[in-house]
């Protein structure tokens, strides 16, 4: 657990109980903070019985308080808890800025803050794979993994890959990243902000808290070159990256078969120059890159069964994540098209977004959820053969018996999974249950399959 003695004698609000609420009112309270903390459920708030005041902040005069700390799912844009607070002068932040408060009591380290709309996760898993397969002492958490504060601190010379969303740089203030990078920006979570450009703005944050490290940003679409254009005119510390920067390192070939697809190269060539810039050599940098075993949900290789591939990208929650799924599997030279494509649920924007361009790659498409009947008007409208499934199980079922070998099966629904499932991951899962179910795959006990 990360503690710090500037904690201590101060009052401090948690409000949500859950991962890193909960990890946060224990650091605090480790490290001699009193804690006032609330969470609308009985099981949440069970642990803090007796350990320190359990009540509702919008129901106290929060004079004399540090600070309310918040999860990151709180919409600040329609939440109480947000004007309660700032009435009184205070800060609403999150375990992210608890974590900088605490930095300087650490041993001496390094933080890389990774965001962007898209590719985040996997870029910070993959500069945490490749430190450890280097032997650097290193953590991952954030919006991945296990809550910051609940993890032990690294010894010195340790490095913290942080993977940021929006939600969490929104409740951030003091994050001095050595290496703060951006992978994409699309459109995503406007229902949080204004429209695009306070999206857009919120990323940018990021690079606002540096005083001394350097920002690193893939340059491939108009918003985060915009962002590069304005820390490069104002003479901050700038590396600018370009997906085919691997194939000019030579890192191109030999990559893992989980970083598969033109966005997987996009991260990789992020990675590469984050690592790099962390003192890595070439070597231990396709090292890792060869070896990285990839994320559940994210392109992952769920099995293999007659010869027909399935692959679990259940975390392309939106079409521009989606369609580089589409564009990884494309027809081989004068063959037919390859992907088996299961996609819908709940939909973020109309229409078919980038995917539009890879619908070449398509043998069928399975639609599901409700954006089922949208997606099948529209790709039907392009020639696209489609099969109206409703439900995942049904997709999988119709996508096995029309698979032949060398094809894959590919769940990238392009849409929120809130219709059906409690989150991406809960769909990922049951796509991973269904196969095994309907292929013979052989599963571990959480239904995720083992490829043979």
């Amino acid at each position: 657990m990360i503690t710090s003695p500037a904690f201590a004698g101060k009052r401090f609000a948690v409000l949500g109980l859950a991962r890193s609420g909960a990890a946060a009112a224990e650091a605090l309270l480790a490290s001699g903070a009193e804690v006032i903390a609330w969470d609308r459920q009985d099981v949440a708030r069970a642990p803090f019985e007796g350990r320190c005041r359990l009540i509702d902040p919008l129901e106290l005069d929060l004079t004399g308080f540090a600070g309310v700390v918040v999860s990151p799912g709180v919409p600040l844009n329609t939440h109480p808890i947000g004007p309660h607070v700032w009435q009184y002068g205070l800060p609403v932040i999150g375990d992210i800025e608890l974590f900088a408060m605490a930095r300087p009591s650490l041993p001496k380290h390094r933080v890389v803050g990774i965001t962007g709309t898209n590719g985040k996760s996997t870029t910070t898993a993959l500069v945490h794979h490749i430190l450890q397969t280097a032997g650097v002492p290193s953590v991952m958490g954030g919006n991945i993994g296990d809550p910051i504060l609940g993890q032990d601190p690294l010894p010195e010379g340790g490095v913290y890959v942080l993977e940021l969303s929006s939600f969490q740089i929104d409740l951030t203030f003091t994050l001095d990243c050595d290496i703060a990078a951006l992978t994409n920006i699309t459109a995503d979570h406007l229902d949080r902000y204004a429209g695009f450009a306070a999206y857009a703005a919120a990323k940018e944050r990021l690079f606002a808290m540096q005083e001394r490290g350097v920002a690193v940003i893939c340059d491939e679409d108009e918003p985060t070159g915009a962002i590069a254009d304005r820390l490069a005119a104002a003479d901050k510390p700038l590396l600018r990256v370009k997906t085919s920067d691997l194939d000019a390192a030579g890192l191109a070939e030999g990559r893992s078969p989980s970083l598969a697809g033109p966005h997987n190269a996009q991260n990789a060539a992020v990675a590469a120059v984050i690592c790099r810039q962390l003192g890595l050599s070439e070597a231990q940098i396709a090292h890792g890159l060869a070896t990285y075993p990839g994320l559940p949900h994210r392109m992952e290789r769920v099995c293999e069964a007659g010869g027909v591939i399935y692959i679990n990208d259940s975390k392309a929650t939106n079409t521009a994540s989606a369609a580089p799924a589409l564009a990884a599997f494309p027809p081989v030279q004068g063959g037919a098209p390859l992907i088996h494509w299961i996609c819908g649920g709940l939909p973020k924007e109309p229409g078919l977004g980038a995917c539009a361009a890879h619908l070449g790659n398509l043998a069928a498409a399975y639609t599901v959820g409700e954006a089922g009947p949208m997606f099948a008007d529209l790709l039907e409208g392009d020639g696209v053969k489609v099969e109206r499934c409703e439900l995942i199980s049904e997709a999988v079922r119709r996508a096995r018996d029309a698979a032949r070998p060398g094809e894959v099966v590919l769940l990238s629904p392009a849409c929120a999974s809130y219709d059906q499932f409690r989150d991406y991951e809960k769909r990922g899962h049951h796509f991973r249950q269904m196969v095994g179910a309907m292929t013979g795959c052989e599963t571990d006990g959480s239904g995720r399959s083992i490829l043979p």
